[in-house]
C-alpha cells in the first residue's frame, strides 16, 4: 500500500517532481515502480528511454536490477541507470570529437593529473560533458529526444558541477524530471555537495514538492530512535512518537575495556547470527572513517572464526561493475561447489545477442563444455591455485570466448577508452591480494563477494543501503570528532545515516582503550570517551 504522495509521484507524467523522503521511505522502490508504470503503459513510448542518475555505482545497479525484476528484460533495456560520472562519460564518448580539445579514442581515466587528449580525471568528465552541452546544440538536443523521463536519485548529495550538468541537459526541455532526496542524509558536504539543492532544483525546474513520511525499513524501536534525532535535526519532519507502535527491533549499547575485547565479542555475536541463518551480506559493520584501519581487530577476529569479511572501502565500487561481476561469477562456477546463482548470471550474459533457439542451444553447449574443461583443469595437479598468473590465463580465455562486443555491451562506460581494461586489471590485483591471505580461491572470492561476506564500511559508503543487523563501531568523541562546534549538525546527519541502515537490530559500541593502528597516519588518542549525545538516543529507546 503506497502513501498518497508516493502514488502521486509515480503517476505524475507531465510535471517535474521533488520527492522529499527519509530513510526507509522507499525512494528507490518509488523510482522502480515509476519506471515500470511508464514503460508498461507506453507513456515512455518506444524508442524513447528513461534515464536514472545516482550518486553511487551500487545504487545505480540496485535501481536497474529492481526495474528489470518488475517489468522484464525487454522493457528494462530502455532504462539507463548511471552514476553522474558514468552518464558524463557516455556523453564524452559519444561526442568527444566535438570537444574544443578532442580526446583520443583510447583515452584513460585516472586519479592523477589531467593530460588531454590521452588522459583525464573523473572530475574532468563532468566539466567536459557540460562543455559539450553548452557548445554543441546536437548534444543537448539528442539527449532530450532520447530521454522522455529523468530520475535523480539521492539528489541531496549532488555537487554544483553535477547540478549544472543536469540543468544544461534538461532545463526548459520536454523531459520530465523526478528527483528524490532527504536533507537529513546530506553528508557529502565535505565532497562539495551543493547547499539547498532541492530548493534550487524546485525553483529552476518549477517542480512540485511531495513529502513521504512512512518508514518501511526499520522495526518500531529503531524508528523511535531515529524519530528522536529527527525531532532535533528537522522538527517539521518528526512524527508523534505515539504513532510508532510496537516493540519489535533490538538496540544495544556495548561498552568494552579495549578494542580486542570489543572485537572478540562482536565476532562471537556475528558468528551466532550466521548460525541462525542470517545472510553474511545482511550484516554490516559501520565506522566513521578509514574502515580498513579502524576495524582491523574485528577483521582478524572474524578471520580466526573462518568468517569472511569484505572491506567495502576498497571493493564496493569495483564489484558493482558488470564486467567484474562476470569474471567473479566465472571463477566461482569453475572453482567452487554449487554456485547456481553465479551460473545463471554467467549464462544470461553469455547468451546476449543470440537470436534463435538453435543458436542459443549451440552457444549454451559451447559455454558448458568450456566450463567443464576449466573445472577439471583447476583441480588437476598441474594447476597452481595460489598463483594469480594461473587464474589470469583462464580469465583471458573466458573473456575471449564471451567476445569483445558482448563485454563492451555490458556498460556504456566500456565503449570508449581503457575503462574496461583498467577494471579487469584492478580485478586481478584484488584477487591476488585476497589469495595472499590463505591461497584459497573460494575464500578469496567470498571476501570479494557482496553476498558471502560480512560488510565493513564507512557510514558514507553505507548510504542508500540497508541491512538486517548493523554494528556502529566506536561511538566515541575521538571517532565522531568535529573541528568546531558548528559542525555538530553535519556530525548528527552522519550518525543518523548510520543508525537508519538497520532494519531489525542495531549495536553501538565504545571502548576505553583503542590503540593506534600501525598504518594510521595522523593524530590518534588511545584513550577514548563515549559520545554521550549519540548514545543517549539509543539508551532512551532500549
Amino acid at each position: 500500500m503506497l502513501e498518497l504522495n508516493a502514488e502521486k509521484a509515480i503517476r505524475e507524467i507531465g510535471n517535474n517532481i521533488a520527492v522529499i523522503a527519509g530513510p526507509g521511505a522507499g525512494k528507490t522502490e518509488l523510482l522502480a515502480q515509476k519506471a515500470d508504470f511508464l514503460l508498461r503503459t507506453g507513456l515512455c513510448p518506444y524508442p524513447r528511454r528513461i534515464l536514472a542518475v545516482s550518486f553511487k555505482i551500487d545504487a545505480a545497479k540496485n535501481l536497474k536490477d529492481r526495474v528489470r525484476l518488475r517489468c522484464g528484460a525487454q522493457l528494462a533495456a530502455r532504462f539507463d541507470s548511471f552514476t553522474f560520472h558514468a552518464f558524463a562519460k557516455q556523453l564524452v564518448d559519444n561526442y568527444r570529437i566535438a570537444l574544443c580539445e578532442p580526446l583520443n579514442s583510447d583515452y584513460s581515466i585516472g586519479p592523477g593529473k589531467s593530460s588531454p587528449p590521452a588522459s583525464i580525471t573523473f572530475d574532468d568528465l563532468v566539466s567536459l560533458s557540460i562543455e559539450l552541452l553548452e557548445e554543441n546544440y546536437y548534444t543537448c538536443s539528442g539527449l532530450q529526444q532520447t530521454y522522455s523521463h529523468v530520475f535523480l536519485d539521492e539528489f541531496q548529495d549532488a555537487t554544483e558541477a553535477q547540478y549544472s550538468l543536469v540543468k544544461e541537459a534538461f532545463e526548459d526541455s520536454e523531459s520530465v524530471l523526478t528527483a528524490v532526496a532527504d536533507s537529513k542524509q546530506r553528508i557529502m558536504a565535505w565532497a562539495g555537495a551543493m547547499d539547498r539543492i532541492l530548493q534550487t532544483y524546485t525553483d529552476d525546474f518549477s517542480a512540485e514538492a511531495l513529502t513521504l513520511f512512512q518508514n518501511y525499513r526499520s522495526a518500531p524501536k529503531l524508528r523511535r530512535m531515529q524519530n528522536r534525532m529527527i525531532q532535533l535535526m528537522e522538527p517539521e519532519s518528526a512524527i508523534d512518537p505515539t504513532d510508532i507502535q510496537g516493540e519489535e527491533g533490538l538496540i544495544e549499547v556495548l561498552h568494552f575495556s579495549n578494542a580486542n575485547a570489543e572485537a572478540a565479542c562482536l565476532a562471537e555475536r556475528i558468528s551466532t547470527w550466521l548460525k541462525r541463518g542470517v545472510s553474511p551480506s545482511q550484516i554490516a559493520v559501520l565506522v566513521r572513517q578509514q574502515s580498513e584501519l579502524f576495524a582491523g581487530a574485528l577483521t582478524d577476529s572474524l578471520s580466526s572464526k573462518g568468517i569472511a569479511s569484505r572491506n567495502e572501502q576498497k571493493r564496493q565500487d569495483l564489484t558493482a561493475e558488470p564486467v567484474v561481476t562476470l569474471v567473479l561469477d566465472f571463477l566461482r562456477v569453475i572453482a567452487c561447489q554449487s554456485q547456481p546463482s553465479a551460473y545463471e548470471r554467467l549464462m544470461r550474459i553469455a547468451l546476449l545477442g543470440v537470436l534463435s533457439d538453435e543458436a542459443s542451444d549451440r552457444r549454451s553447449s559451447q559455454i558448458q563444455h568450456f566450463l567443464a574443461e576449466q573445472r577439471c583443469y583447476v583441480r588437476s595437479a598441474s594447476f597452481e591455485p595460489s598463483d594469480i598468473l594461473s587464474w589470469e590465463r583462464i580469465i583471458d580465455k573466458f573473456l575471449e570466448l564471451i567476445t569483445e562486443p558482448v563485454l563492451v555491451g555490458l556498460s556504456t562506460t566500456y565503449q570508449q577508452g581503457l575503462r574496461m581494461r583498467e577494471l579487469l586489471k584492478e580485478t586481478t590485483e584484488s584477487l591476488q591480494e585476497e589469495l595472499t591471505v590463505d591461497g584459497n580461491i573460494c575464500n578469496a572470492l567470498d571476501r570479494l563477494s557482496e553476498i558471502n561476506a560480512v560488510r565493513i564500511l564507512t557510514i558514507h559508503k553505507a548510504k542508500g543501503l540497508e541491512f538486517e543487523k548493523v554494528i556502529i563501531l566506536g561511538v566515541e568523541n575521538e571517532s565522531f570528532w568535529m573541528k568546531k562546534k558548528s559542525d555538530i549538525d553535519e556530525l548528527r546527519r552522519v550518525f543518523f545515516v548510520g543508525i537508519s541502515r538497520a532494519k531489525h537490530e542495531l549495536l553501538l559500541t565504545y571502548t576505553d582503550l583503542r590503540p593506534k593502528p600501525n598504518a594510521f597516519q595522523g593524530l590518534w588518542k588511545d584513550h577514548r570517551t563515549p559520545q554521550k549525545e549519540f548514545l543517549s538516543y539509543a539508551n532512551q529507546s532500549i
